[in-house]
């Protein structure tokens, strides 16, 4: 690790501030538990002269339900996520993928709006700054080539946070503040694939609220990844499942992925298993659609097409599991 740059470390008391302070350094990062933008920073992928920490933004560390459903403060902490009566309850896999962030040390610092908005990863990126330079940079980091695809002309760092697709299993809508102010879009707007630049963020944006619909409220679901390291790594496959039986036919579902693309998707082509039953054929379709769509690269020490096999895999067993 280099040392810590210096850096002119702003506290805001609001939303509404912090946006200001945003449009008045236009290079400045937001940081919130700072778990992994910290660790950029320390290896020199970050440079900013300034920080914007929003630890002191009450407005964005509240849980309040309504008619419409429940909405989480992105300032909430993965912890306080996964161990919340009412998520664990209706949305179990957004508890779930929560619990499964690093370890508990991270949950207790890291936070909602932190890991929706989580850098892409990749093994030629995320390096210390003197590994990086021998090996001429990369297309992301100050270089002209992406070494996992020296040929193309884009970025394969995948993303890896947890929580992301389990809130698309539930049709999550995100709130924007931004200095023209806020909008509110479906969660899986949020995101694009592209590697390089996978939020779709207006310049000085905010995540501020994450909106959990009450109709989907309760139906089953569950988040489950594969990491090389049980206690503290990023996924190397993660997939969310979210399924609703009526008897033995499926009523509704929906399937979303993390680690193998960058950006959180959403799984295509689920609705044809709507009205029917699941059985050893249909899951094994299920699983191979699964795998169609998911396009790991070497970003990791991992090969990719065994993190294809892997996420394939946990979304046959976990829907399974659901269906039965």
């Amino acid at each position: 690790m280099e040392y810590m740059p210096n850096f002119q470390l702003h506290r805001p008391t609001s939303a509404e501030e912090a946006v200001k302070l945003r449009s008045e350094e236009p290079e400045a990062l937001y940081v919130a538990g700072g778990t992994d933008m910290i660790v950029n920073v320390r290896r020199g992928i970050e440079q900013p002269e300034n920080l914007i920490d929003l630890s002191g933004v009450t407005e964005l560390k509240t849980i309040t339900e309504d008619d419409e459903g429940l909405h989480i403060g992105a300032g909430i902490t993965l912890n306080e996520i996964a161990t919340n009566e009412k998520i664990k309850a209706d949305y179990q896999a957004v508890a779930e993928a929560a619990a499964a962030v690093a370890g508990i040390t991270h949950q207790q610092y890291g936070t909602l709006g932190g890991n929706l908005c989580l850098d892409t990863r990749c093994l030629f990126y995320n390096q210390s700054e003197w590994w990086r330079q021998s090996n001429d940079y990369c297309m992301k980091e100050r270089g002209d080539i992406c070494h996992v695809a020296p040929g193309g002309k884009r970025c394969f760092a995948a993303f890896s946070g947890d929580v992301a697709p389990a809130m698309l299993v539930y049709q999550a809508e995100v709130e924007l503040v931004g200095p023209e102010g806020s909008r509110r879009i479906p969660l899986s707007e949020m995101y694009q694939n592209d590697g390089m630049n996978h939020l779709t963020f207006n310049p000085g944006e905010l995540l501020t609220v994450v909106h959990l619909p009450k109709a989907l409220a309760g139906s089953p679901s569950r988040y489950e990844k594969a990491r090389i390291r049980g206690s503290i790594d990023f996924p190397l496959a993660g997939t969310a499942v979210r399924l609703e039986m009526d008897g033995k036919k499926v009523k509704d579902i929906a399937i979303a992925l993390t680690g193998v693309n960058p950006f959180p998707q959403i799984v295509k082509g689920t609705e044809d298993y709507i009205g029917k039953a699941f059985d050893d054929a249909s899951l094994d379709a299920l699983r191979d659609n699964v795998r169609k769509q998911a396009k790991p690269m070497k970003t990791t020490t991992v090969a990719p097409w065994y993190r294809r096999r892997v996420i394939g895999a946990l979304a046959r067993r976990l829907t399974e599991e659901l269906a039965g």
